[in-house]
């Protein structure tokens, strides 16, 4: 979904973490989280890319690798504010989101861009369809035993010579947060070490092209990687 807390973008460094785990049913438990949080989470977080040069840098670089006219989805797009950030620089873009309540953010944000519904295990596109796929965050809240199947479904929908682009934050122990802004949902926050983040991407069929890491910023309380990797062009016959 969303993710950060990305939905997009965004980190969860401002909610109140506690050691408590997540209930059962993680894309339940995500969708209701974000529904109830998606108003306080855009309004909050409207200037975020512009006070991270990092971040605008990466989606730069990413939305020249893809090419002008390029069709990409992002997934978990939260507010949509990576969406319209890709789609100002000539991509083709889409969100796609399980909350409904940030798909309304989203639309109404960015009338111009298509948002859909949808859960990124189980995405409405047709094999190869894709020339970019972008999961800003969006993959926090896959538990890690579904990662393999989240990145099998992102190399599916992507057309040979496509590239994906992955953000995360980076550790070993997930966070949970309750309670955010008062509002009575709770969710775990995965964190994710950027050479196993690898190793499954190839293991998926990927070519990791490049990634990064840089150090937390603006009240942040860990690092946050960025992954770029290509679906391999398919042999000459």
């Amino acid at each position: 979904m969303t993710p950060t807390p990305n939905a997009g973008s965004t980190t969860p460094d401002s909610f109140s973490a506690t050691p408590s785990p997540t209930p059962p049913n993680p894309t339940s438990a995500t969708r209701a989280f974000y529904d109830a949080i998606a108003e306080d989470y855009a309004e909050r977080n409207r200037d975020e890319l512009a006070a991270k040069p990092l971040e605008r840098a990466v989606l730069g670089a990413y939305a020249e690798l893809v090419g002008a006219g390029g069709r990409v989805a992002d997934l978990g797009c939260g507010p949509g504010r990576v969406t319209g950030f890709l789609g100002a620089r000539g991509l083709d873009v889409c969100g796609l989101d399980l909350s409904e309540s940030m798909l309304a953010v989203a639309r109404r944000e960015n009338p111009a861009i298509r948002f859909e519904r949808g859960s990124m295990l189980e995405l409405d596109f047709a094999d190869g369809s894709l020339a970019g796929a972008v999961s800003f965050y969006s993959s926090i809240h896959t538990p890690v035993e579904n990662l393999p199947a989240l990145f099998a479904e992102f190399h599916r929908v992507l057309a040979p010579g496509g590239h994906l682009l992955l953000a995360f934050q980076v550790g070993d122990e997930p966070r949970h947060f309750d309670r955010p802004w008062g509002h009575p949902v709770a969710l775990d926050f995965e964190r994710r070490r950027p050479e196993r983040m690898a190793e499954l991407l190839t293991a998926a069929g990927f070519a990791v092209l490049w990634h990064t890491v840089r150090e937390p910023v603006l009240g942040e309380s860990t690092p946050h990687a960025f992954l770029i990797a290509r679906r391999p062009a398919a042999p000459d016959s």
